[in-house]
C-alpha cells in the first residue's frame, strides 16, 4: 500500500483513445429526433451545426476513438492530471474511508472543460471552420473554448448566462483575454434572446436560453459552427481522458474505488470519471456505487422527468430523450451557473434509468461548508459546482465512520474556484442563500413537454 499523497502519470501515459460508453451499454440509447418530424435525425440534420468528424463520434458505437495527436500535443500542456489522496481531509473527518480526488483545474482554462474544447476546435479547424458560437453559465466552458479558439486560430462568440455574466465578471475577463467576445444572454442580438427579454426584460436567464442564441447564430450563418461543452454524446467522449488516467492511477495506489462521485449539470465531468470505470463494470469487472450529485435548485435526475425534449429553451434544437425539468424551467440564480441546466446528457440519464448510477442533490450552503472545509485541509478551494462532489465524498465518509467500514471513496475536483470568490464572499457575509425553485414553474415546464410517440 503506497504511502504518497499524489499520485501522477507521464506525459506517454496519456490516452491515445477515448472510450465510447455507447459500446457495452446493455441496452442502446433512445435515438434523437427532428423536432418536425419526430423521426430519427441523420448526419445531414447536424451539419449545419458541427464538422461531419464530430457527428460520426456522436453516433459512434465503436469502443475506443483514436485521439489525433495535435489534439494529444495540447493536452500535454496539463495531462496527465493528479490523482490525489486527501490524506488531511480524512484525519479531519476521523473516517476509516480512504478520499481520493482526481484534480482538473490544473488545466489552464482551471477546469476539465478543455478536455473537449480543444478537440472541438481541431475538428472545426480541420474542416475550414473560423468561427464558433457557443454558451456558458459559471464561464468555464466559455473560457476553455476561447483558449482552444486562441491556440487554432478560431473566432469564439461566447453567450454567458445574465446571472453568471454579473456574479463573475473575472470569468468574464478570462474569456476576453484569450481573445472571445462574450455577451450576456439573453440579448438583443438574436430573435430567441429578444423574445426572452420581451416577456422578461430582468431575466437571469439560463444555459437552456443561452443554447438557443448560439445555435440560432450558427444556424442562420453558414460561416459559422456551434460548439457545446457537455450534454452530447461526443462531449462526454472527450472527458474519458480523465477517468482512463483514474483507473491508471490506482493500479498506482494499490486501491480501487468503492464509491464515485461528480457533479452533475449537463453531465460532463461526472462522465468523464465514471464511464471508464462503469465500462470496466459492464464488461465483467467489479460493481462500485456511483452517485451523480446535483444541485437541488435544478434537480434535473431527482425531480425531472424521463421524456423527449428540446436542449434549449428556444426550441431550436433537435429532442433528445433525457431527465429534464422542461426547457423553458428557469433554475434560481445560485451560484454554481455551470449547473443550472434544465436537462441531463441523453448518457447520465440512460444509465440512471438502468439502474446503474444513483443520483443526489444538496443545497447550495451544505456544499460551501464541505468546500471551505475541504480548503482549509487540502489548501485547494474548489469552484461551486465542485462543492456538490466535495459535499458528497465528506457524506460518504462521515457513513463509513458510522458504519466502521474502511471504503474508498473517489470524486472529481472538476476546477477551481479562483475566479468564483463572490460566491465565497458572499458565504462568509451569511448572504449566501438556499434557493428552492418554484413548483408551479417545475409543473407548468413538464406540462409542455413535446409528444412524441412511444
Amino acid at each position: 500500500m503506497s504511502d504518497q499523497t499524489k499520485f501522477v502519470l507521464d506525459e506517454t501515459q496519456i490516452p491515445k483513445t477515448w472510450y465510447n460508453l455507447a459500446a457495452d451499454l446493455p441496452k442502446p440509447l433512445p435515438p434523437v429526433l427532428h423536432p418536425g418530424t419526430k423521426q430519427p435525425v441523420g448526419p445531414a440534420d447536424l451539419e449545419p451545426l458541427f464538422p461531419m468528424a464530430l457527428i460520426l463520434q456522436e453516433v459512434s458505437a465503436e469502443r475506443y476513438i483514436d485521439i489525433p495527436e495535435p489534439i494529444r500535443d495540447v493536452y500535454r500542456m496539463w495531462r496527465p492530471t493528479p490523482l490525489i489522496r486527501a490524506r488531511r481531509l480524512e484525519k479531519a473527518l476521523d473516517t476509516p474511508a480512504k478520499i481520493y480526488f482526481k484534480y482538473e483545474g490544473v488545466s489552464p482554462a482551471g477546469s476539465h472543460k478543455p478536455n473537449t474544447a480543444v478537440p472541438q476546435a481541431w475538428y472545426n479547424k480541420e474542416q475550414g471552420v473560423t468561427r464558433l458560437s457557443t454558451e456558458t453559465g459559471a464561464g468555464q466552458w466559455g473560457s476553455a473554448l476561447a483558449f482552444a479558439g486562441a491556440l487554432f486560430g478560431i473566432d469564439v462568440t461566447v453567450f454567458q448566462v445574465r446571472v453568471s455574466y454579473d456574479q463573475k465578471p473575472y470569468r468574464r475577463a478570462l474569456i476576453e483575454t484569450y481573445g472571445a467576445r462574450c455577451i450576456p444572454s439573453p440579448s438583443k442580438e438574436t430573435d430567441s434572446g429578444r423574445a426572452i427579454l420581451a416577456r422578461d426584460p430582468n431575466s437571469p436567464g439560463s444555459l437552456g436560453i443561452a443554447i438557443s442564441e448560439a445555435v440560432e447564430v450558427a444556424a442562420k450563418d453558414p460561416q459559422v459552427k456551434y460548439s457545446l461543452g457537455s450534454v452530447l454524446n461526443h462531449v462526454m467522449l472527450h472527458q474519458t481522458v480523465n477517468g482512463q488516467e483514474a483507473i491508471k492511477q490506482f493500479e498506482m495506489t494499490g486501491d480501487d474505488p468503492d464509491v464515485i462521485i461528480g457533479c452533475t449539470g449537463g453531465g460532463s465531468n461526472f462522465a468523464g470519471l465514471v464511464f471508464p470505470f462503469l465500462g470496466l463494470q459492464l464488461r465483467g469487472g467489479r460493481k462500485r456505487r456511483i452517485i451523480a450529485v446535483e444541485p437541488a435548485a435544478c434537480p434535473s435526475l431527482t425531480r425531472g422527468k424521463y421524456a423527449y425534449d428540446f436542449g434549449d429553451t428556444g426550441h431550436l434544437t433537435p429532442l433528445v430523450k433525457m431527465h429534464t425539468l422542461g426547457s423553458t424551467f428557469i433554475p434560481p440564480g445560485f451560484h454554481a451557473g455551470g449547473l443550472r441546466y434544465h436537462g441531463m446528457a441523453p448518457m447520465v440519464s440512460h444509465i440512471h434509468e438502468l439502474g446503474l448510477i444513483e443520483a443526489r442533490a444538496y443545497h447550495q450552503k451544505t456544499c460551501f461548508d464541505a468546500g471551505v472545509q475541504f480548503a482549509r485541509c487540502e489548501g485547494i478551494v474548489p469552484a461551486p459546482e465542485a462543492n456538490h462532489a466535495v459535499r458528497c465524498a465528506v457524506d460518504e465518509a462521515l457513513r463509513c465512520k458510522r458504519e466502521g467500514r474502511p471504503e474508498t471513496i473517489l470524486f472529481n475536483m472538476s476546477g477551481h474556484g479562483h475566479f468564483d470568490m463572490a460566491a465565497y464572499i458572499a458565504y462568509f457575509d451569511g448572504k449566501l442563500v438556499d434557493q428552492d425553485y418554484d413548483e408551479g414553474e417545475l409543473a407548468m415546464a413538464l406540462a409542455g413537454l413535446p409528444s412524441v410517440a412511444a
